[in-house]
């Protein structure tokens, strides 16, 4: 006769109930901070974290991000209201600091009493920090390193995001293994949330015992049911695996490209062969050095509109993080939400067996 099998631990109801209490707790500071129920901040993603997605978010107990990206102000005010009338709970409005009407769009997000602001960008300075926190809401910052972190408390900023290079769009050089690692054992002042790559809640778990508030995700919540993105758009998602989700290349250093990961298509091989044309013309005189540089710049010019909104998946910048090869499916966003939660909870559950029985 064989052994009965044992009963899986993770579907005993006590068991689950304990492990969602200790997981609360290893988010209280960040769901505090935020004012949600789970301590999950959305990325925000230029044309799709916008009203259906951030108040679909917020709706299902996370954190919505809208982004700002190149709006005007009186632009910005329409899309914070309109958010306003999907969702009654805290949502964020991502601004970027090179905007050049930033204090106008600061004082839009305190106007219609947005709670939390997140400066992306670049390093806010002191004054924009001062201005949302003396207008009642609450600033978040991007430390790419420690000395940036330490920075930014010093400045005044109420929470930090720590972004590996994993994560879709603008990414910096450092993977958030190591991130973490540098920035979580060292900063207690203020919550620090974690993102770049993070597509399971057992991942997202290991980073709160280290010491994060909370996690950030983006690529997960383009590809929801909610999210405005092409079809085409979501289908490149579902098909895609992590090593399809590569940085831009730069070719020459005296022309520097900024790093953004997105899906490999035909856009970023002609992207190579644009800048060896424009160095080709520079080195033969037909180019200054800045008409050079600029004539880079402007080549992904409206491509992520082209991408996400007219679903022109080939030509278009497709960003996406490497966690894009853990999507398999169109879901809603309470159902990732709350697929995130159950698979935190399960980690701690198999945690507390083997402590049990070694």
């Amino acid at each position: 006769m064989t052994a009965p099998h044992a009963a899986d631990p993770t579907t005993d109801p006590a068991r689950r109930a304990e492990a969602r209490s200790r997981l609360d707790h290893l988010c209280a500071r960040g769901t505090r901070f935020l004012g949600s129920e789970y301590a999950l901040l959305a990325g925000a993603m230029s044309w799709v974290s916008e009203r259906n997605l951030v108040s679909a978010i917020s709706n299902a107990g996370g954190f919505g991000v809208l982004a700002c990206g190149a709006m005007e102000p009186e632009r910005l005010a329409e899309e914070i209201a309109a958010t306003q009338a999907l969702t009654s709970r805290p949502f964020g409005v991502n601004l970027i600091t090179m905007h050049p009407r930033l204090d106008d769009l600061v004082r839009v997000c305190l106007d219609a009493g947005v709670s939390h602001v997140v400066l992306a960008g670049g390093i806010p300075s002191g004054p924009v920090i001062r201005a949302i926190k003396e207008g009642g809401a609450k600033a978040i910052g991007f430390a790419p390193a420690l000395v940036l972190a330490k920075r930014l408390i010093r400045l005044g900023i109420d929470a930090l995001v720590i972004e590996g290079s994993e994560a879709g769009g603008h990414v910096g050089p450092v993977s958030l293994t190591v991130l973490a690692q540098e920035i979580l054992p060292h900063i207690h002042d203020v919550p620090v949330f974690v993102a770049g790559g993070l597509g399971r809640g057992d991942a997202i778990l290991s980073y709160l015992e280290l010491g994060a508030s909370g996690a950030q995700l983006g690529t997960r919540f383009a590809a929801s049911r909610e999210s405005i993105a092409h079809e085409r758009f979501k289908k490149a998602f579902l098909r895609a695996n992590a090593r399809d989700a590569v940085t831009s290349v730069q070719l020459d250093e005296r022309f520097p490209v900024i790093p953004v990961r997105g899906l490999s298509n035909a856009g970023t091989r002609r992207f190579l062969e644009h800048q060896a044309e424009t160095l080709r013309r520079f080195q033969a005189g037909e180019l200054t050095k800045e008409a050079a540089q600029l004539d880079i710049e402007h080549f992904w010019a409206g491509s992520l509109r082209r991408a996400v909104i007219e679903g022109d998946v080939e030509n278009g910048s497709v960003m996406a993080g490497q966690s894009v090869g853990m999507i398999t499916s169109e879901q809603p966003v309470s159902e990732i939400i709350n697929e995130l939660v159950d698979q935190a909870i399960d980690a701690l559950i198999r945690q507390e067996e083997r402590a049990r029985h070694g």
